[in-house]
């Protein structure tokens, strides 16, 4: 999917979030104990998707607020809770499932609407942000590969 250039950084690590929920799923499968795959959770959270919310909610949707801006918002709010509760298998699925469809949901309905109504001018200041944020981002260098 085409994305402007000012925000594909968000898109990138929606990437990085999908293949997440992708290893958690493979380590459900691969009948991994629960609490390795919580402390990648917990890992990534920390590392990756707590940044992520934040950078959507104080840059992308702060530049307008309507109701798909808020839906994402409620999304996080509830994702956010879903992470904190990954201790058994039904509870890591959920996370998964509800991350991927928040994903999609960005991706597909939300970004392009964002796209289509901000300014040329906001998108590029909304860009510059998101790059001098993502310069500090931590490569994702977790040593237990439970998904493998």
């Amino acid at each position: 999917m085409k994305r402007d250039e000012n925000i594909v950084t968000l898109s990138r690590d929606h990437h990085t979030a999908l293949l997440f929920c992708w290893k958690i799923r493979q380590g459900i499968k691969r009948k991994v104990p629960t609490e390795r795959i919580h402390t990648y959770v917990q890992y990534f959270w920390n590392n990756h998707l707590e940044q992520h919310f934040k950078e959507e909610e104080t840059i992308l949707f702060a530049a307008i607020q309507d109701s798909l801006c808020e839906q994402a918002i409620a999304e996080h709010k509830e994702l956010r809770k879903t992470i904190a509760a990954t201790a058994t298998t039904d509870n890591l699925n959920l996370l998964a499932d509800t991350l991927d469809n928040h994903i999609r949901f960005e991706e597909r309905i939300l970004f392009p609407h964002l796209e289509k109504i901000l300014a040329e001018e906001t998108l590029a200041a909304i860009g510059k942000r998101l790059q001098a944020m993502h310069e500090t981002h931590p490569k994702d260098l977790y040593a237990d590969e439970f998904w493998v």
